[in-house]
């Protein structure tokens, strides 16, 4: 449903270049960016009680817009979350509402703001869980207007059940219906995105004249060339920019011919990165630079699934999630590659570096994925005062946004390639693997994944410590945190942080690690360390006295990446102690980490948690029957057994989540109710 909403917009009537008043045209364009039908109202108030019978998203745009067919259709299907306004740079004009904008969303919208960094471009979409606020937007935006506060009268006709056009008659100075209903809809603090355009045109517009300039700004854009360029990113990392967006447009629009799909694309990519893992295992020249090649090539196409998403606007919640899943499970499989073909090439610890190199990863993924909500979180709240604010954290955030915003600068460049992005991983594998080997590819990841993870840890650390805004009391911690029946029935150790207590948990089995290698390296026997394996284990469980406790510290989203490391090095303990073959110990941290990343996707996704999740039994769950099972000598099956049950209770979860349970809600929806009719 879209509505077009004129009052205060007395350029409603002016005739466009097709004979067409603006207001007829804008709600042909709606119909053409997908509305099914258009309707007119005569108002906020009428507008409010049509958006109470409605129960899906809601376009809703003032009739002064000059705008791309394809603006429309950008705004009614862009993937960045449920609610989303179009954002301009035109200069502000008298009664307009300006917006501040924080990390891509609307924090604050008025006729007035000293630091606004946009207009509001008179178009809104609003998804169907915030659609109670804006009724009530509506209704506070016509209040000031029906007591006779602002001037203007409106007239139009009213329908139910599509897009609303109208039309107005008013002083501009007053502001128009859907300014102000923006303001109101932003006071109630909705999560709003901002969406802004690029290479096509929008503009507001007050006069014949402005009008005419606005048309003749669109007749000059060739519109399909643009669509093409807006699907790559406007920022991506260095190696992505300048080696792989020169020219996977072209691979975009021929994918598009074909009548490929996004989802297609990311298949084809996994099958690419595959045969890289198997040709970095088999060794030998030839194989590696093949896999090279394969392997820059696979993440060709990983660009390009999402280029071909925003170039044909077919997004979907499944391919979002799919995509970020598919992204890890290749990078992990192709350190297995490595990590067979650096054993196979005569070093021991090829498997090792490859669990290493995946942990870190692992790791690191998930202070980024906690950090970007933090970030978030941040530009949603004011920040409060205290004794961290200002100081080296502050410093640090102003640089960093000064950074961020000169871009093409070297400085900028350095900043987005330090912190080891994919595409310089993949650039580093590619070459590192096709010019000295597995092992040398395997050492190199693992030092700039250090490196870049000192870096980044240290920076955020401080910067978060500035911010203070807690994120894991914002969700559901147990969830995030993956916590089992076990971490359920410890008790609760407040005078130490859950961050404390999760740090120290992951100690226990990195101590027993180092010493298990060390005495393996010196043809010692691991394996009479087994009887230290309760301790350890005890050790980890220390992170599970902070399952209960309020987690509002200010380095708080660090828990989980750290109780990931516990976990990985605890599998990691076992395998060494326990004599497990090292590729079944990647292969079950690789299960692990599959695991976690379903998390991290959903919460970036904003999508619930796995239907299965509580059959997963829990960090400290699958870590206390590995220890029992390496006790009594039984360490490879239980982790091989272990393994392939998180693996079929995932892929179960996957079916139940895309497959059964979108058709059974499908078919409930389909079902006419008695006593009344549809719609």
């Amino acid at each position: 449903m879209a509505i077009v909403l004129a009052a205060g917009a007395p350029a409603a009537g002016l005739p466009t270049g097709t004979g067409a008043p603006l207001a007829d045209r804008l709600a042909g364009q709606l119909r053409g960016a997908g509305a099914e039908r258009v309707h007119t109202v005569t108002g906020l108030a009428e507008l409010a009680a049509l958006v109470d019978t409605v129960t899906g998203p809601v376009l809703v745009t003032g009739a002064d817009l000059v705008a791309h067919t394809a603006v429309l259709r950008h705004l009614a299907t862009s993937p960045v979350g449920p609610t989303v306004a179009l954002v301009l740079t035109d200069p502000p004009a008298a009664g307009r509402t300006v917006v501040r904008e924080e990390r891509g969303q609307v924090v604050d919208a008025s006729p007035e703001l000293p630091d606004a960094t946009g207009v509001f471009g008179g178009a809104l979409r609003v998804g169907a869980d915030d659609l109670p606020a804006l009724a009530a937007a509506a209704r506070a935006a016509h209040a000031p207007v029906a007591a006779g506060v602002s001037p203007g009268t409106v007239t139009g006709d009213a329908a139910v059940g599509g897009a609303v056009a109208g039309d107005a008659t008013g002083a501009p100075t007053a502001g128009s219906a859907v300014d102000r209903l923006f303001a109101a809809f932003t006071d109630l603090g909705t999560l709003t995105f901002a969406h802004r355009v690029r290479l096509l045109v929008a503009h507001r517009v007050t006069d014949p004249a402005g009008l005419a300039a606005a048309e003749a700004a669109l007749a000059g854009v060739d519109e399909d060339r643009a669509e093409l360029r807006l699907s790559v990113k406007e920022r991506d990392d260095f190696f992505t920019t300048y080696f792989v967006s020169t020219w996977s447009p072209y691979v975009t629009k021929a994918c598009a011919r074909l009548g490929l799909t996004p989802t297609g694309v990311t298949m084809v990519s996994v099958l690419f990165a595959v045969v890289a893992a198997v040709l970095f295992g088999v060794g030998g020249r030839p194989a590696l630079v093949a896999g090279g090649v394969l392997l820059y090539l696979g993440f060709v196409l990983d660009c390009v699934d999402g280029q071909l998403a925003r170039y044909t606007r077919h997004f979907s919640a499944w391919g979002g999630w799919l995509d970020t899943m598919a992204d890890r499970a290749k990078e992990y499989l192709v350190y297995a590659g490595l990590g067979y073909g650096a054993t196979h090439a005569g070093f021991r610890y090829g498997w090792a570096l490859a669990i290493a190199a995946m942990t870190l990863q692992t790791v690191r993924h998930m202070t980024d994925a906690w950090y970007g909500v933090l970030h978030d979180e941040a530009a949603r709240r004011p920040r409060p005062v205290t004794p961290a604010a200002g100081g080296i954290g502050g410093k640090l955030n102003a640089a960093s946004t000064r950074v961020q915003a000169d871009t093409g600068s070297v400085s900028y460049w350095l900043k987005r390639t330090v912190v080891f992005p994919i595409g310089e991983r993949w650039a580093l594998i590619a070459v590192t693997a096709a010019l000295f080997g597995p092992l040398v590819s395997l050492v190199s990841v693992l030092v700039w994944g250090v490196l870049a993870f000192g870096y980044t840890g240290a920076l955020r650390t401080l910067r978060a410590r500035w911010m203070w805004v807690p994120v894991l009391d914002t969700v559901d911690a147990t969830l995030h945190r993956d916590d089992g029946p076990v971490a359920a029935r410890l008790p609760v150790v407040r005078p130490m942080g859950p961050l404390t207590l999760a740090v120290l948990g992951a100690l226990g089995p990195a101590v027993l690690l180092v010493v298990g290698l060390l005495r393996a390296a010196g043809d010692g026997d691991p394996g009479g360390l087994r009887w230290w394996l309760p301790v350890a284990l005890l050790v980890l469980l220390v992170a599970g006295l902070g399952a209960g406790a309020a987690h509002n510290g200010p380095l708080d989203w660090l828990v989980p990446a750290a109780l990931r490391a516990g976990e990985y090095l605890f599998a990691a303990v076992v395998g060494v102690v326990g004599g497990v073959p090292a590729w079944l110990v990647f292969g079950y941290v690789f299960v692990l980490t599959v695991h976690h990343y379903d998390l991290t996707a959903r919460l970036e996704k904003r999508q619930a948690a796995p239907p299965l999740h509580r059959w997963t039994l829990g960090w400290e769950g699958r870590s206390v029957l590995l220890a029992v099972a390496a006790i009594a000598g039984f360490a490879s099956p239980a982790m091989a057994t272990l393994g392939a049950y998180l693996l079929v209770g995932f892929v179960a979860s996957v079916v139940l989540a895309w497959v059964v349970l979108p058709a059974r809600a499908g078919r409930t929806a389909a079902v006419p109710v008695r006593g009344g009719s549809p719609g």
